[in-house]
């Protein structure tokens, strides 16, 4: 079985069951309304403004300045004024389901403080212009990570209801369109605390529950080369510290075995080795296969910690591996807990201790109850690709993406949208069109909005924050 593959005999998903069938005259209409150009200008412009997480908030200015001018009543709601999530609506005119889609405003990068990034990345790594910038290259395909994760889906998303409304379709029910800090990160960890260092907390998570938002169903729009999964992993990670004696330099006697040593550095190499071990049953142990999606769990050392270069002499007495935990749906991160202590157990160790850092448990949708959601973007995709909807690669399934907020709650989500790596504008056009092609299917058509508004009766009301 290769990756896109279903578990069972079962189609992935069932057209027939999108709420409200698109026809060709709809089709045809809202495909004429996408401007590929258009969309390929405003994902250069988005993705070209500066927004490492905890630096979002220009590009969420952005995103509001935007909806404002085409009519879809922006709001903010943040946790802190610095970092607010974006939402803009449309439709809601008549009775349908409510669908929210959501993406992330900030990317994957070094932090730009070089103090913190020459600890985990080359110079020429560094130097990337692929990590803050984005362009057109000669062969036709958008460059950079703002545009691949996240901001050209959202782009998509904005364009795709902007289509509905220039071609005159309204919807019965409302679509939420939304932009959220923190998804990629960071975490409170160890002396780097507090608000200032939330992720995912201020983010989809926040927008839930103080957003003004109650979807019947939620896309999270990454990245996943046109598939669909509505599962997902979740992580831990935990901190395993193992500790020793100090001694002056000058009177060590040295001993013959590194593991030995009176200082805890000297014994990372059976810890590793232990880790690693464990860390493979895991994985294998964890897998993950449903019609939804193929869930892989994965571990990794993320970093180690021992001493001070300021402050030698004596070796150190302390020295920590953390280790990041993929959780997939159903794995619980006290079992996980439990095996490390056991794994660290087995070794040879003056003492140690484990606790985890951070936990954010994976989820799944319903099969049942996300089947509307996958039955609309299968009939989506057929009309806009001639081509049914995939199983996403297990990749996309073995991730946190902010689907898995909905899903917690109990809010049937999927994550879907364009090739994540260096799509071209086609491919961008093509998710535009999906997207509002599956607004179209899961909400309903309603009234015809009036020009310059959206169709619904309720205001922006906009939060302090």
């Amino acid at each position: 079985m290769n990756g896109n593959e279903a578990s069972d005999k079962t189609p992935f998903a069932d057209p027939a069951s999108a709420p409200y069938p698109v026809s060709e005259e709809e089709r045809s209409a809202i495909a004429a309304a996408i401007d590929q150009d258009e969309l390929v200008a405003l994902a250069l412009e988005l993705g070209n403004i500066p927004s490492r997480s905890r630096e979002e908030a220009a590009a969420a200015q952005f995103v509001y300045d935007w909806m404002e001018r085409e009519g879809f009543s922006p709001r903010r709601a943040g946790a802190t004024p610095e970092r607010p999530n974006i939402i803009g609506e449309y439709g809601g005119s008549g009775t349908g389901a409510n669908l929210l889609f959501t993406a992330h405003l900030d990317t994957e990068s070094p932090t730009g403080d070089f103090s913190q990034d020459k600890f985990r990345y080359r110079e020429t790594t560094l130097r990337d212009p692929e990590w803050t910038q984005c362009w057109l290259d000669e062969e036709g395909r958008l460059r950079g990570y703002p545009i691949s994760n996240d901001r050209g889906p959202m782009a998509c998303f904005l364009i795709a209801a902007k289509a509905l409304k220039k071609a005159g379709i309204g919807l019965a029910g409302k679509t939420w369109l939304t932009a959220c800090p923190g998804e990629i990160g960071p975490e409170p960890i160890e002396e780097f605390a507090g608000i200032d260092y939330l992720g995912k907390d201020i983010g989809a998570h926040y927008l839930f529950h103080h957003g003004g938002v109650a979807p019947d169903y939620a896309i999270a729009a990454e990245g996943t080369d046109f598939g669909l999964t509505w599962t997902g992993c979740g992580y831990a990670l935990f901190r395993v510290r193992i500790f020793g004696t100090g001694m002056f330099t000058p009177i060590l006697e040295t001993p013959e075995k590194a593991t030995d040593h009176t200082n805890p550095i000297y014994r990372l190499g059976p810890v590793i080795d232990a880790i690693h071990a464990w860390g493979k049953r895991w994985e294998a142990e964890g897998l993950h296969e449903t019609p939804g999606g193929r869930s892989e769990p994965k571990v990794q050392i993320a970093s180690v910690r021992g001493g001070m270069p300021t402050d030698y002499g004596a070796g150190s007495e302390v020295c920590a591996l953390y280790i990041e935990v993929g959780l997939a749906p159903g794995q619980k991160s006290a079992k996980a807990y439990h095996q490390i202590v056991a794994a660290m157990r087995q070794l040879d160790l003056e003492s140690f201790d484990v606790e985890p850092m951070v936990v954010r448990h994976g989820f799944e949708a319903d099969a049942g109850e996300v089947a509307p959601l996958a039955g609309a973007v299968d009939a989506a995709t057929r009309l806009a690709r001639t081509a049914p909807l995939e199983r996403a690669h297990p990749v996309y399934s073995s991730m946190w993406r902010d689907h898995n907020v909905f899903n917690m709650h109990g809010i049937p989500a999927v994550t879907t949208g364009m090739p994540r790596w260096r799509p071209t504008p086609q491919d961008m056009a093509s998710s535009a069109l999906i997207y509002a092609l599956t607004m179209l299917a899961v909400c309903g058509r309603g009234d015809a909005p009036s020009s310059g508004t959206t169709s619904s009766v309720y205001g922006g009301n906009d939060t302090p924050f």
